[in-house]
């Protein structure tokens, strides 16, 4: 069997294992989120943090408790790292280093899991485990909580109120995140991945001095960095360490653990708002975008010339052998396209085309499926732009499920999509500017300015993959890259509240002849090609620097 055919018949194991779990998962989450029920454990916590689940907020205060509840996520992840040393289960490590320790609390608290560590010779079991993993469950249910705060938005009609975040995020907890990730951790073991809390072992000589591995409780932590859309890996090689993921089998279990939630929010957002095809409309517009980057990723990577391409099938740099190309390129697309972040191969030693798939992935907004919560939000947003667009095409008063898409909320739109090209590149033109930062650079030229063009546009779209090739543990990148994730996590949400609280305050405006039908073929059309033309024109002399200049001059 070729390389090609076997990535064929992954992509439809996926694609069919992704489609049987589409219809229950998302209507279980629908009723989660609309249940009226608090479970035993839930109201313990409920009491213990002081909070009244039945309380209906309105946006600022739904804000104001998202974003507190980050602040001492924050803070309580950083002290934890700061005081490692003193820890019971540190393995000898030392405590983190103050920038160190800021970006990376500042990674896992806004989803991105940016790694500028060796997570096997920097964090001990406590920290891994107590303070890391649990980061993994909370940020993805924040980025859910949003999420439903915004289709109710759409659902709700003269209210302004958006539900309750304690509750919203203690469901997504306790009755998504977690067992689904018990599942998934019992499939990995099962698949050869570790799960223990041993120490540090010495396994061997190499190259004249002696080779050492700790153990973890990988298996644990591999499943909901994988399925909260998390990506920091218990081993510095994150995806293509053995003990993370053994073998394909494994490979493929952690792509439907990426895709699973992204795509069957889709049908939830469908069961809430009332109109399942409206639901199908926003994931065939994901699934469009996702199938096609796929294929001109392996239709890149495949592709090779001269005798040493010739010999290995294609660009197998980078790539472990275990996952072939196919394999590599199906985990890097889904990987960008979603806030993952987790990577089973370097896309520094992609083709120059093929890194720039995996940034124009991110580039576009994490919305193809995206993040658990921001991929959904973030298509909505879309949505909402092309109906904007449909409308002044027509000269109508655009609408979009019944609510009237006005001034204030293509502004509020508009503010989101602005946030994060800033950030990625003001960033990276101050970083190219400056001498320190060029320093830490391995390449020079199109792919040295790729290394920080990545790096950023990872950081800021709460990806967290890395390029590889450049030093990120210095005081400017810790630093910055902080800054760029906790703005570009935080700052995008501001808007989507306050646009989901005017939506939920309108009369439902009635379907008539002339309303744009949203939930056709035509208009997934239109928000397929929106959502490429407004990220080609952001980012289109970025890339051209960058990847583009590259895969042509190769």
């Amino acid at each position: 069997m070729s390389s090609q055919i076997a990535g064929v018949l992954q992509l439809t194991v996926l694609i069919a294992a992704l489609g049987l779990a589409y219809r229950p998962l998302g209507d279980y989450m629908a009723k989660v989120y609309s249940s009226e029920k608090h479970y035993t454990p839930e109201k313990w916590i409920y009491k213990a943090i002081g909070a009244n689940p039945a309380a209906e907020m309105r946006w600022p205060a739904y804000l104001r408790a998202v974003l507190a509840f980050s602040a001492v996520s924050v803070l309580f992840l950083y002290l934890m790292q700061r005081v490692q040393g003193s820890l019971p289960g540190s393995l000898g490590f030392s405590s983190i280093d103050p920038d160190q320790a800021f970006n990376t609390a500042a990674s896992f608290v806004a989803n991105t899991n940016w790694q500028s560590y060796y997570g096997e010779q920097a964090m001990g079991h406590v920290v891994q485990t107590g303070g890391l993993a649990v980061q993994n469950f909370v940020s993805a249910a924040v980025g859910m909580a949003v999420a439903v705060a915004l289709v109710r938005g759409f659902a709700r009609s003269r209210s302004g109120e958006l539900g309750n975040f304690w509750a919203d995020l203690v469901r997504g907890t306790v009755r998504i995140l977690l067992p689904i990730s018990v599942i998934g951790a019992l499939v990995l073991v099962a698949c050869g991945a570790i799960q223990n809390f041993s120490g540090i072992h010495q396994v061997g000589q190499f190259m004249g001095g002696t080779q050492e591995w700790n153990g973890g409780a990988v298996a644990s932590q591999e499943a909901i960095k994988e399925l909260g859309t998390n990506g920091g890996g218990y081993f510095n090689a994150n995806s293509a360490h053995p003990f993370e993921n053994p073998n394909p089998l494994s490979n493929l279990f952690e792509i439907f653990l990426i895709l699973l939630i992204p795509f069957a929010l889709t049908r939830t957002f469908g069961r809430m708002v009332g109109s399942l095809k409206q639901g199908y409309a926003i994931l065939g517009t994901m699934a469009v975008i996702w199938v096609g980057f796929v294929a001109l990723m392996m239709w890149t990577e495949f592709a090779h010339r001269g005798p040493a391409f010739e010999i290995a099938g294609g660009a197998m740099e980078g790539k472990e052998t275990r996952f072939g190309i196919a394999g590599s390129s199906l985990f890097a697309v889904s990987t960008t396209l979603t806030s993952t972040g987790a990577v089973n191969s370097f896309h520094s030693s992609y083709t120059g085309f093929g890194g720039g798939i995996t940034m124009l992935g991110m580039q576009l907004g994490e919305i193809a499926p995206g993040g658990v919560g921001s991929g959904l939000y973030g298509m909505l947003i879309m949505a909402i732009i092309a109906v904007f667009i449909a409308g002044l095409m027509v000269g109508r008063t655009p609408e979009y499920l019944g609510r009237k898409i006005g001034t204030r909320q293509i502004k509020f739109a508009a503010c989101y999509i602005l946030v994060t090209p800033a950030l990625v590149l003001g960033f990276t033109a101050v970083a190219m500017a400056l001498p320190t930062p060029a320093d830490s650079m391995t390449n020079t030229g199109a792919h040295g300015f790729s290394e920080i063009l990545y790096a950023y546009t990872s950081g800021a779209n709460n990806n967290g993959s890395a390029f590889a090739g450049l030093n990120a543990d210095t005081q400017w990148f810790n630093t910055t890259i902080g800054i760029a994730m906790l703005l570009g996590r935080f700052l995008p949400m501001v808007f989507v509240l306050a646009l989901a609280g005017s939506l939920a305050e309108q009369k439902p405006v009635p379907e008539t002849a002339g309303t744009l039908r949203t939930d056709k073929p035509l208009y997934v059309g239109l928000l397929v090609g929106t959502i490429l033309i407004i990220t080609g024109l952001t980012y289109f002399p970025a890339l051209a620097l960058g990847p583009l200049a590259e895969g042509l001059a190769s």
